[in-house]
């Protein structure tokens, strides 16, 4: 018996009533993943003008350019952040007021992009000091995926912070997907961060990384349990990182109580689920964690050069 397509239709349509939650149908009109992934690649060249073009750009073009980039991207985000606002708050709410809200929230952020471009120049920073194999700084822009990372990030968190539902998770899974890093539009992080390698880096949404804070490949900022499920909302899941802290490979740190005080350096592979004092070396010594502390250290200093 030849399948048709009528019926092969009929089954699918059917899965459709039996399996709602899976799909979005007469509901409000959600943002759109692909129209987000353009408008965050032209945030990005708003963010490094000539980085992220294919064309060159002369600097007396520089501000004409800027202007009718500045004007698509106010155009489409701000549709795309009513589609949140929409989505996100109850059907009484006027439509006028959602596209005001809109308008306010697209015009904040972009107000904030010379801000951004502070903080990332100070991760850029960091990356080329923290890393001798860098030959420029602008390799670490076009080269390291770290930095588009972070960029992306440090745009999500600006709507994260605003409430606006969707967007900001789906701007950074775009950049999950394109580099392997995982940054949580939630995450408070200061300035000059630094990810070397950068593969398989997480942070949860509490977690909060302090100023000149430097990790590697595989490192884990994680809940300790997720087994309250939606009970855990709002709540402080993930650790707190202070100041001028290094955290080695395939390191985990767990909990939202666990804060790893300022100076201290994380080995790799240590699997952490307690707070440690500042400028503490951890290592993972078979199934145990060793905390040396920093009068440890002062005692026989040759014993723990790392």
């Amino acid at each position: 018996m030849q399948v048709t397509v009528t019926q092969l239709t009929n089954e699918l349509v059917a899965s459709y009533a039996r399996l709602g939650g899976i799909n979005h149908l007469d509901g409000k009109n959600l943002p759109s993943k692909r129209a987000i992934a353009l408008i965050t690649v032209d945030l990005l060249r708003l963010l490094f003008p000539g980085f992220f073009d294919e064309k060159l750009i002369h600097s007396s073009e520089i501000k004409v350019e800027t202007a009718t980039l500045m004007d698509a991207v106010l155009e489409h985000l701000e549709d795309e952040i009513y589609k949140s606002l929409e989505y996100h708050h109850p059907d009484n709410l006027p439509k006028k007021d959602l596209r005001a809200a809109a308008h306010s929230v697209t015009i904040e952020l972009l107000g904030k992009l010379p801000h951004i471009r502070e903080l990332l120049q100070t991760d850029i920073e960091a990356a080329f000091n923290g890393d001798p194999a860098a030959l420029s700084r602008e390799e670490v822009i076009v080269a390291y995926p770290f930095v588009e990372t972070i960029a992306v990030q440090r745009l999500a968190h600006e709507l994260y912070k605003k409430d606006i539902a969707l967007i900001p998770r789906i701007m950074t899974e775009w950049a999950h997907g394109r580099t392997g890093i995982d940054l949580h539009p939630g995450t408070k992080i200061g300035s000059h961060f630094f990810i070397d390698h950068g593969t398989g880096a997480v942070t949860g949404e509490t977690a909060e990384i302090g100023n000149h804070v430097k990790i590697y490949q595989g490192v884990g900022l994680v809940a300790r349990s997720l087994a309250g499920g939606q009970r855990l909302r709002g709540q402080k899941r993930h650790p707190t990182i202070e100041d001028n802290v290094t955290i080695y490979a395939n390191a985990t740190i767990v909990g939202g109580e666990t804060v790893i005080g300022a100076g201290s350096t994380i080995g790799a592979n240590v699997f952490l689920m307690q707070s440690v004092p500042p400028n503490s070396l951890v290592l993972q010594e078979d199934i145990h964690v060793r905390v040396i502390t920093k009068s440890d250290r002062e005692k026989k200093p040759a014993d723990f050069q790392i």
